[in-house]
This record gives structure tokens, C-alpha cells and sequence, in this order.
């Protein structure tokens, strides 16, 4: 199995937002139109797409994607994906690899709200991404328009005519209605928080950092390259609410010759400003988790040393290596 790796050419969105079309978090390909020669399912498989040469079953050569038969009448092909959360779309990529002369020429996404696993004939889809051309054997990342990124549950990937996807992201970020006082993640992606900017991502995305369920493998979190120079690797993190924080746990699941040999946490209620400025003003945030040691491939859960209600933390690590997961347990404010 290849392991996840983070591609330093990809688009901001990528590494801010999740992917809210990943099976781990609950997301299925639930319609598909035709998937004769590959399962739809395959499409969202977080691994990257591999090809096996020789490798064949008893609908033709075996692909690691979605792969529709070739079309003998007009119309096109189109899979219906039901995502993990509802969540504000930021970006897709319709990923190619390894596709060749079996791609489609052209794809576009709609997308739609609806409390129905599969939504009804007469859902109101909006056109998120209009017709726009593929190539074999690459990634396409687009950027969702603002003006048509509403609440979604559900998109279709439509595939002109007909053709072989690799698979398939739909990075976004939740927007849950959370309650004044609750008890929660404040950390959680699924909760709606999102990382503003790390300075190395060398190996993982940070944004790993913030997933809901335990890595499965090292390639599932954040890793840094190792550092040959004084300081330290960060990353800044929006919480989903303002909130307190009680909890700080920081999981290392996997890293054992590479974890992080210490962290610590800053924090700040920030109500203005640009992402660049944050960086910046990161350094000087007031310290809520004074530097602790870390041990490999275990869960350390550490009390705040400071109380105070934050919009945004910044997480440090001593001096560089890999941490899979951060929860920030604490309380919305009133």
C-alpha cells in the first residue's frame, strides 16, 4: 500500500481544509451511472493510486479509480459521492494517475444539500465547477468560486463522456451550529477548525493534525523535515470557536525514530488581521502549555498551564519530526 505523502506544488486549499469526501470520515460514492471496469467506491481511497502492470480481473485491466465503460450513445457518466460532514467547499482535485488513454476529456461538479442518504430526483443541485478539461495521468486542482460555496452533503462528479478517475478530493471545512458551554474538540476539523500555516510540511500536511479518528499509519500525520538549524516547527491552527482549553492531547501514533521530542502551546483571541499576520504575531502569543517531552507512539494528555478564552494556538514542536494527531478538549464561550 503507498502511503499518503504531502505535495508541496498543491494548492493552499489542500493543506487548509479536509477532505470532506474521505471515507474515514464517513463519506461513500454512493450512484454511480456505470463503474463497469472499476468500482466507484475505489475513487476515495486516501491512499495514493497505484498502477499494477499485468494486473487484470474479468472486466479488463484492473485500475485503481473509477472507471466507466466506453460510451456508445450520447450523454455522459456520473458518480454521486454522499460526503463525510456537510461542510463549505473550498477546492477539488480530480486526480488522473495512471490513467492514460482511458480519461475523460472533460469533468464538472455539482453539488447539493440534503438529510437523505441518496437525494431525491428532485434536488437542487448547484454547479460548482463548470466543464473544465483533463489530461491523463495528472491532478487538477481548482479552487470552488466563493459565490457557490454553500452548506453541502453531497456531490456529482460528472465525467464527459465517459472515462477513468484515480480519485477523487473535495477539500472544505465544517461549519456545525455549536452550542454556548459545550464540551468539545476544540481542534477537531470536524468541528470546523482549519490550520492557517506551518512552516514545514515536508512529509504530512498538518491539517492531519486535526482528523477525527487515529492515524493508521505514519503517513496519516504530520511530519517535518529534519531540522539542521536553531528553532523550532510550528503550526498555527484556527479552533473551530472561540473557546478555554482544559485538555491538550498530542498523539504520536506510528512516529518512532522521527517523533517530536518536545511541544508546546501559545494561544491568542485574535479579532483582526491577515493569515500572513499571524505568523508573526504567533511568536509573541502568551505560552498555555509550557514545553513538555514527548515519547514515540503514544497519546500524552497534559494540563494547560494557562487559562484563557482563543481564537487560535500555535503548536510547537521540539525541534522537528512527526506528530499524528492534537485535540484541544475545552468549552465554547458563552
Amino acid at each position: 500500500m503507498a502511503l499518503p505523502t504531502f505535495d508541496p506544488d498543491a494548492p493552499a486549499f489542500t493543506r487548509t481544509g479536509i477532505n470532506l469526501a474521505d471515507p474515514r470520515l464517513g463519506a461513500q460514492a454512493i450512484f454511480a451511472s456505470d463503474d463497469f471496469f472499476a468500482p466507484m467506491a475505489r475513487m476515495l481511497d486516501p491512499n495514493p493510486a497505484v498502477f499494477i502492470p499485468g494486473r487484470y480481473d474479468d472486466n479488463g485491466k484492473w485500475m485503481d479509480g473509477w472507471e466507466s465503460r466506453r460510451k456508445r450513445e450520447t450523454g455522459h457518466d456520473f458518480c454521486i459521492v454522499k460526503l463525510g460532514v456537510a461542510g463549505e467547499l473550498t477546492g477539488v482535485d480530480i486526480d488522473t494517475s495512471h490513467f492514460t488513454g482511458n480519461f475523460p476529456p472533460a469533468a464538472s461538479i455539482d453539488a447539493c444539500r440534503c438529510d437523505d442518504d441518496m437525494p431525491p430526483a428532485d434536488a437542487k443541485w448547484t454547479e460548482v465547477l463548470p466543464a473544465t478539461a483533463l489530461n491523463g495521468n495528472a491532478h487538477h486542482y481548482h479552487a470552488i468560486d466563493p459565490a457557490t460555496r454553500g452548506m453541502y452533503t453531497h456531490v456529482r462528479l460528472n465525467i464527459y463522456p465517459d472515462g477513468g478517475v484515480a480519485r477523487f478530493r473535495v477539500y472544505g471545512r465544517p461549519r456545525p451550529e455549536l452550542a454556548p458551554r459545550a464540551e468539545l474538540d476544540l481542534a477537531s476539523a470536524m468541528n470546523g477548525a482549519r490550520i492557517v500555516a506551518a512552516n514545514n510540511q515536508h512529509y504530512g500536511s498538518a491539517s492531519n493534525l486535526l482528523l477525527p479518528t487515529r492515524a493508521a499509519n505514519m503517513g496519516e500525520g504530520w511530519e517535518t523535515r529534519r531540522r539542521r538549524e536553531p528553532g523550532c516547527d510550528w503550526c498555527i491552527i484556527e479552533l473551530a470557536t472561540p473557546g478555554e482549553i482544559s485538555q491538550v492531547n498530542v498523539d504520536t501514533a506510528h512516529f518512532k525514530g522521527n517523533f517530536a521530542d518536545r511541544c508546546s502551546l501559545q494561544g491568542a483571541y485574535v479579532s483582526a488581521g491577515t493569515e500572513e499576520s499571524l505568523i508573526t504575531q504567533s511568536m509573541f502569543w502568551p505560552v498555555l502549555l509550557d514545553e513538555q517531552k514527548l515519547e514515540m507512539d503514544r497519546v500524552h494528555t497534559f494540563a494547560p498551564s494557562r487559562s484563557m478564552s482563543v481564537t487560535h494556538v500555535r503548536f510547537n514542536i521540539l525541534p522537528d519530526g512527526g506528530v499524528s494527531r492534537l485535540s484541544l478538549m475545552g468549552h465554547t464561550l458563552t
